[in-house]
């Protein structure tokens, strides 16, 4: 089982004033925050322990979570002392975790994946780093045009479509690393996941995906939130409920 962390550092600005007093994991759905649910799911899935990635308002994570007691597990933390992106943090882990494989992801989510699952399809694939990733249509807020190539100073438009729905590929903010993979991020070094992936691609190091059919919900902006309290409540047993261990 490689370590598991949550990434529990932002500052989930898109989400103020809520974030003015609260971080964003420690945000309510229903009776518990949204880093209770991420937490139970690991334990349920085998884990004993979790390393938390903070940074803003760090104190009131380390006070709820404490040393991981309330979810029979070992909760261990590392700390930015100012943003290092979405994958930066992981510099900090220490060395002997480094020096293994880790599964990571963003503590602001919802979802029904199986976590063994993606450690078993990255295991699969050979690759240096698998990221979740599901089928969303993203609205785009613009008329699309298509057109022919042409020689002139024109081009015939073919196809006109008004703020279209693209059915696209994206990150579910989950990710599982192998150590050459972690050795590309510099401690102390802001570094954001993209950027992570295109070095490792320039490298002609192997990245895989996992597409995933389940639920899954980024608790981003105000909607996202509101939606995460609505369908938390319907779903509460298929989310809090623990997974199937494998024998």
């Amino acid at each position: 089982m490689p370590a598991s962390v949550i990434l529990a550092g932002g500052k989930g600005t898109r989400l103020a004033p809520f974030t003015s007093v609260l971080p964003k994991p420690l945000m309510p759905l229903g009776d518990r925050p949204i880093l209770d649910v991420l937490l139970q799911q690991l334990h349920g899935q085998g884990w004993d322990d979790a390393t938390l990635a903070v940074g803003h308002m760090a104190d009131l994570i380390r006070a709820y979570c404490g040393s991981g007691e309330r979810y029979d597990m070992n909760v261990d933390y590392i700390s930015e002392d100012s943003p290092l992106g979405t994958c930066g943090p992981l510099a900090n882990l220490p060395a002997d975790i480094r020096a293994g494989r880790v599964i990571a992801m963003n503590g602001d989510l919802l979802t029904t994946l199986r976590f063994r699952d993606l450690v078993a399809a990255h295991d699969e694939s050979g690759a240096v780093m698998t990221i979740a990733v599901i089928r969303r249509p993203i609205k785009v807020e613009f008329g699309v045009l298509d057109l022919s190539p042409g020689l002139g100073a024109t081009q015939e438009i073919t196809r006109y479509r008004e703020k279209p729905e693209l059915d696209s590929t994206v990150s579910m903010g989950v990710y599982v690393f192998e150590p050459e993979a972690l050795e590309y991020i510099t401690p102390g070094q802001p570094m954001d996941v993209p950027q992570l992936i295109n070095l490792l691609l320039e490298d002609g190091k192997k990245v895989s995906g996992y597409p995933f059919d389940g639920y899954w919900l980024d608790i981003g902006r105000h909607s996202d939130y509101q939606r995460a309290m609505d369908e938390f409540e319907r779903m509460r047993d298929q989310l809090l409920a623990p997974a199937q261990v494998d024998a």
